[in-house]
């Protein structure tokens, strides 16, 4: 019995059933057969090995394409290799799972003594020495008796209660590389040979078995691997980096913001960090209004019936805060529910407030569209090991809005939004921008039809800008498929921050609507949008990026006039109200230290500019200009200096403005 394999040229050819995929590529050609570590067999990442049983369509994987099944694959066989190499060290140690993640792997082992980053040498070298056998990979079907008899015989407890966990309809699959064994749903390249050497191990951490803090403490090993050298030296050169560029260590530094227990996933903003805040928000502010937005300020505590119909309290409760309609009780019962027994939740986005103010009057097709913008204080009950710094937080404040228009208007104010956003991101420093247009999720909203005609729109609405997207499958909020907008920053790290959804479900759940031109009401199409996102994660992103040195008009401090001498301080603080009184951000240091020592305290406060004064400089009207990053200084008119400063401390839009 024949089959039909179709290859991605559109040419088909015959072969005989259970014919596998290493046999077809060594068939077509010895070369392409020799760098094919794998294949997609209708879609689906496989082993080059596996037999094909039905007609379908077929891919090849070799090594130097580059992709991210070849990157995937790789760091999977090192999570492998990781393993053997420990057993083989230490072989009284269990091994558990091992799965990819996002740039590299883990693999998780019980050992009497957790492993520690001195052990790493000893299990890189041995790494080596096992991809240097090139063992190949070979795929077995076990019962699970047979499995289970295996593994206990090894004292292998873990991969005993993996084995039970695995349906019943679904086949046990067994990996070898050589002698050594391992539960795997797979796929795997050919050989370990075909890992290369360009792998690290990076660090090491307890963890939970399964994530229960019932379970036992296991030691985590983390690595990465790549498909050349130079990337994986690409990689830990900017690994490396992100530790010195870390906004946690940098914003201490600098006096920014704190955390602290008893707020966990709230910002403490200091003086210095509400300035860098306050500037962020006003410079929006601006561009807003320059843009046809309105302002609006909506509640942070709303009644759960207003979750209900939106849909959120179905599908995103778990995430919110939620706070019952209390009165006091008396001392033995409590406080109690008041009589509307209501449950109220401090709101996690700004949407369905956004529509009450909407549906306030009646909307002609003429009042559209309407630009709704909020800086939204929202509050979300994210977990708290996933709290990091400013990234992740439970209250943020978004540059939020939402526009209100047409079907017709769909196109012109996506445009309009997209451009508006790669102006800001030009002014933020960043020109490098991915979007993503991501599309319906498992859980969803409204019909399957809405979705289509969303999703259709929005990528329509997104090449008439003229500029590429790529496709998120899947990944699109639960109302609403929408545009993502990555950055990459300073040192090649990539960031999603800006967000355009298109809603058809919420305007017709909350009953949205505005009076046609044919006298016939319609509901408004709904677009959420957002710039910045997070102003805290936008900051936090900025100042790792720019590693604190912020562009001048966001510094919190732009200048610091430093005295050299006692008899200077009277023309500094002179000179300091004349900074203020232009508008600039100045302090003073009049400090008895010596000059080396104020220079080096304002460089880690990433303080862009200070003026010098001395004797001489109070006396001639002059400053010592140091800049920061930069050696040595020059001596200039403190008026040149105060001109020069003003120019580079103007916001880039109002530049433009006046230009």
């Amino acid at each position: 019995m024949t089959i039909k394999v179709t290859f991605p040229d559109g040419a088909a050819r015959d072969y005989a059933r259970g014919t596998t995929g290493t046999t077809v590529v060594e068939g077509i050609s010895k070369s392409l057969a020799k760098k094919t570590v794998a294949m997609r067999w209708n879609g689906v990442l496989s082993d080059l090995s596996d037999a094909l049983e039905a007609d379908g369509k077929i891919e090849f994987v070799t090594r130097d394409s580059g992709s991210a099944d070849v990157l995937e694959l790789i760091r999977h066989d090192t999570a492998h290799v990781l393993a053997e190499a420990v057993q083989e060290l230490w072989p009284t140690t269990q091994v558990t799972i091992g799965p990819v993640i996002e740039n590299g792997f883990y693999y998780d082992f019980k050992r009497d003594e957790p492993f520690s980053e001195d052990d790493f040498p000893a299990i890189e070298k041995k790494m080596a020495e096992i991809i240097d056998r090139g063992a190949a990979f070979t795929k077995e079907i076990w019962s699970r008796d047979q499995a289970k008899a295996f593994f206990n015989t090894r004292g292998e407890n873990f991969k005993v209660e993996l084995v039970d966990a695995i349906p019943a309809d679904q086949s046990l699959k067994m990996y070898k590389q050589g002698q050594w064994i391992d539960l795997c749903r797979g796929p795997h390249m050919r050989t370990v040979k075909d890992i290369g050497n360009a792998f690290k191990l990076t660090k090491v951490a307890g963890a939970y078995w399964r994530g229960d803090s019932n379970n036992p403490v296991l030691s985590r090993i983390y690595g990465t691997a790549f498909a050349t050298k130079e990337e994986l030296d690409a990689y830990l050169h900017m690994i490396a980096e992100a530790e010195k560029r870390d906004h946690r260590k940098i914003g201490q530094e600098m006096d920014l913001y704190h955390f602290q227990p008893e707020a966990q996933g709230s910002v403490f903003w200091h003086p210095k960090g509400y300035v860098l805040y306050n500037q962020m928000e006003t410079y929006i502010r601006r561009r807003l209004n320059s843009s046809g937005y309105v302002e609006v300020k909506t509640p942070q505590l709303m009644s759960s019936k207003f979750w209900e119909a939106s849909g959120h309290w179905g599908k995103y409760r778990e995430n919110m805060f939620v706070v019952p309609d209390e009165v006091p009780g008396t001392e033995e019962e409590g406080p109690v529910l008041s009589g509307k027994g209501e449950l109220m939740a401090l709101k996690p986005m700004n949407c369905p407030a956004h529509i009450q103010i909407f549906n306030q009057g009646i909307k002609s097709y003429r009042d559209l569209p309407l630009r709704m913008a909020e800086f939204g204080c929202c509050h979300r009950n994210e977990a708290h090991g996933a709290l990091h710094g400013l990234m992740r937080v439970r209250q943020m404040t978004q540059d939020d809005a939402h526009i209100f228009c047409r079907e017709d208007q769909i196109q012109s104010e996506t445009e309009h939004f997209v451009h508006l956003l790669y102006s800001v991101y030009a002014h933020m420093g960043f020109s490098d921008v991915v979007i993503k247009l991501a599309t319906r999720p498992e859980k969803f909203g409204g019909t399957i039809e809405r979705w289509d005609a969303a999703e259709k729109a929005l990528g329509d609405a997104l090449r008439a800008t003229g500029y590429d997207f790529e496709i998120a499958e899947g990944e699109g909020a639960f109302y609403a498929p929408k545009l993502e907008f990555h950055l990459k920053d300073a040192i090649g790290r990539s960031w999603q921050v800006g967000t355009l959804q298109l809603d058809y479900v919420l305007p017709e759940r909350l009953d949205a609507t505005y009076v046609a031109e044919d006298g016939s009401r319609k509901y408004a199409v709904m677009l959420h949008r957002a710039i910045l996102g997070s102003l805290e994660r936008f900051i936090g992103m900025m100042i790792e990026s720019y590693a604190g040195k912020m562009p001048m008009w966001l510094a919190p401090v732009q200048v610091v006039v430093a005295t050299i001498v006692s008899e200077a301080d009277e023309t500094a603080e002179k000179l300091v109200r004349q900074l203020r009184s232009a508008g600039i951000r100045a302090e003073l240091d009049a400090r008895n230290e010596k000059i080396n020592y104020k220079v080096r305290e304002h460089s880690v406060g990433k303080v862009p500019l200070m003026f010098v004064v001395g004797k001489r400089e109070a006396e001639e009207g002059t400053v010592s200009v140091r800049r920061l990053g930069t050696e040595g200084q020059k001596v200039v008119p403190f008026m040149d200096a105060l001109v020069e400063l003003m120019a580079e401390a103007t916001p880039p839009d109002l530049k433009a403005k006046a230009a």
